[in-house]
């Protein structure tokens, strides 16, 4: 009776266009009144209070400032630019050149959106004055973008890490690979859409910009963008500082070298991003404390045993029950925004994963690969719209676009998911 009741009144809370994080607090706040034999109110308070007392969450708000900071302060157009000057030169360079920025802007938002947002209002118009038709670089920003939430720093795995209590050091490295492996995809099947469309057009333009500047300046200017994911990397993995206090140094680092090297961040730019950020910070954080009341409903109601046991009627193969979470989650991440996802999912599908066999940490990288999926997919499709509005290409041309993209997303989703070494080398190396 007691998961019934939550899970129709959050359905209907959705369904009504509630925010996700007040549709938890409401389908709990009526789950207790109504329902007999439920927890007090004050035993659920407790524990938000309790588990919402975490050091690893000020990181959420660190990471989110860090991004905006970067973006606005100029080192993302270094980086850009950087981009530009290594894999420009080749045919299809300006498609190469989107999926890099976007790996390099990757490592230090920690967000698909942002990602989205930074590359595609520097790349996509120039992109199309050198002959690319628009609804491909749309749809190339808008799949580049989603590797924001696996190569680290990254927000969706942090706050899968305090959902499961599994080390944020280690989720970081087990995103590095399947990020990569999706750039390299994403390469090829540029390469194999264009072909031979453009001509020489492409090639000339590129080397007319690319005179302008020496590949060496070019590095020299990006030198400090480049020391901001070394820094926030080196320093995790060096023992230096956690990953709380990595985003701290990640916002120090961007403001002064904003500032007083790059000098295109004013003191009234960083009022406003602190006051942007935060908005993006307390809706995240709300999300994750009405999520800690609704998982200790779920844990009560015995919802994992549940939907473990009816995993299990349909088969006990291993193989066939990480099918089902994989297409579970897919169909989740086209509906539901990544983080509430998280929040909500990780208590009732991360004990059926492990009976499966899939560890807590391999399990991370498969929510997070399979989430990251639907900022690409209808009709949530986050990293569609953004693009969308930068490009003023329709979100259907843009859909119809991505298609191609979309199986180089379904083949990393496969390798992580059935062949977790692939990424688990590199924490055990580590």
């Amino acid at each position: 009776m007691l998961s019934i009741v939550l899970f129709c009144v959050l359905g209907m809370a959705l369904l009504l266009n509630f925010p996700v994080a007040i549709a938890l607090g409401i389908s709990v706040l009526i789950t207790i009144i109504t329902v007999p034999g439920a927890p007090p109110i004050s035993s659920l308070i407790s524990s938000m209070i309790s588990l919402s007392d975490s050091f690893t969450l000020i990181a959420v708000p660190l990471f989110v400032l860090a991004g905006e900071v970067m973006q606005t302060g100029g080192l993302s157009k270094r980086l850009v630019n950087l981009a530009f000057h290594l894999v420009g030169k080749v045919r299809a360079g300006m498609a190469y050149v989107n999926i890099l920025a976007s790996m390099f802007f990757a490592a230090i938002s920690g967000s698909a959106p942002a990602t989205v947002a930074a590359v595609g209002s520097n790349l996509i118009p120039q992109m199309h004055t050198l002959g690319y038709k628009k609804d491909f670089s749309s749809a190339l920003t808008a799949s580049s973008g989603m590797i924001g939430v696996l190569i680290p720093p990254s927000i969706p795995m942090i706050v899968y890490g305090v959902s499961a209590n599994v080390s944020i050091g280690a989720l970081f490295l087990a995103g590095i690979v399947p990020g990569i492996l999706l750039g390299i995809l994403f390469a090829i099947t540029s390469r194999i859409i264009i072909g031979k469309s453009l001509d020489n057009h492409e090639s000339r333009n590129l080397s007319a910009d690319l005179i302008k500047e020496s590949t060496i300046s070019v590095f020299k200017n990006a030198f400090w963008a480049l020391l901001t994911p070394l820094i926030i990397l080196g320093g995790i993995y060096g023992g230096v500082f956690t990953p709380t206090e990595a985003g701290a140094v990640a916002v120090v680092y961007a403001i002064i070298i904003s500032i007083f090297v790059y000098k295109e961040l004013t003191l009234k730019q960083l009022y406003d991003l602190l006051f942007s950020s935060a908005k993006v910070s307390a809706r995240i954080l709300s999300l994750v404390l009405f999520s800690i009341a609704f998982g200790r409903l779920v844990t009560i109601a015995e919802v994992p045993q549940q939907v473990a046991m009816a995993l299990q009627s349909v088969s006990d193969n291993p193989i066939i029950i990480i099918a089902m979470l994989n297409l579970l989650l897919l169909i989740v991440g086209m509906f539901m925004e990544t983080i509430a996802a998280i929040i909500i999912l990780t208590p009732i599908l991360l004990p059926v994963a492990v009976a499966a066999g899939v560890g807590p940490l391999s399990f991370g990288v498969i929510m997070t690969v399979n989430l990251a999926i639907g900022f690409c997919t209808p009709p949530l499709g986050v990293n569609l719209f953004v693009a969308s509005s930068v490009s003023k290409v329709s979100v259907n041309q843009i859909s119809k676009a991505i298609l191609p993209f979309g199986f180089s997303m379904l083949i990393v989703l496969l390798i992580t998911s059935y062949f977790p070494e692939s990424f688990l080398f590199l924490v055990n190396l580590l």
